[in-house]
């Protein structure tokens, strides 16, 4: 990595602590915490889209968030800019429930709509903060193509980085329908399959 990079990713990780520690400092809601989502699209040529893209955070129990439309629901790049275009490093924010315990797993989607719907992901970078919370901070390696046109010809990517239950297994997913606080949200036309312990997932509204 060259000095000009180190430089990069030195400032990047000072600012990802200083506003853990800000919106910690204001933030009023004991009920509710901050989510802070860093979206990294590749150089490669194509490697944006002008699809509709869905986030699901988990911990470690199965309980998570699920974000519909990140643009939407927190998109913090201004009025009038492209979101997950070829080289973009986009910021998105937004408070939902607070989970008890760090994020570990998630779901990324895309709805497949739009000109050229094909997208390469590089990395998604999840900071959780509230009161009384410690700034909890994840980062999920992507790079693949999300598309049904480029191997490995799918609109969801799915990164469990959780650790072992007690009962020695994981939550993943694959199977039957996920209920989310009392109905069912669809992604990207289908429901969510489960399969093994069922999981809650709170849906998070567009502020």
């Amino acid at each position: 990595m060259g000095v000009i990079a180190q430089l990069n990713y030195f400032w990047f990780n000072l600012f990802i602590l200083f506003f853990c520690f800000s919106i910690s400092s204001i933030y009023g809601s004991e009920d509710d915490c901050v989510y802070t989502v860093y979206v990294r699209t590749s150089s490669k040529i194509k490697a944006g889209t002008d699809s509709i893209i869905s986030l699901t955070l988990y911990n470690a129990n199965g309980y998570g968030i699920r974000i519909n439309n990140l643009e939407d629901w927190g998109g913090l790049m201004g009025p009038g800019y492209n979101y997950f275009e070829r080289g973009n490093l986009d910021i998105f924010s937004g408070r939902g429930p607070c989970l008890n315990g760090p994020i570990c797993k998630m779901n990324l989607t895309s709805d497949g709509t739009g000109s050229g719907h094909g997208w390469y992901c590089n990395y998604v970078e999840v900071t959780v903060t509230g009161v009384h919370r410690e700034c909890d901070q994840q980062n999920f390696k992507v790079e693949q193509w999300i598309a049904t046109d480029h191997s490995p010809y799918q609109l969801t990517f799915i990164k469990d980085l959780c650790k072992k239950t007690k009962s020695g297994e994981n939550l993943p997913l694959s199977g039957e329908d996920l209920p989310v606080s009392g109905e069912n949200l669809p992604l990207s036309g289908e429901d969510l399959p489960v399969s093994g312990e069922n999981l809650v997932v709170f849906d998070v509204a567009v502020m």
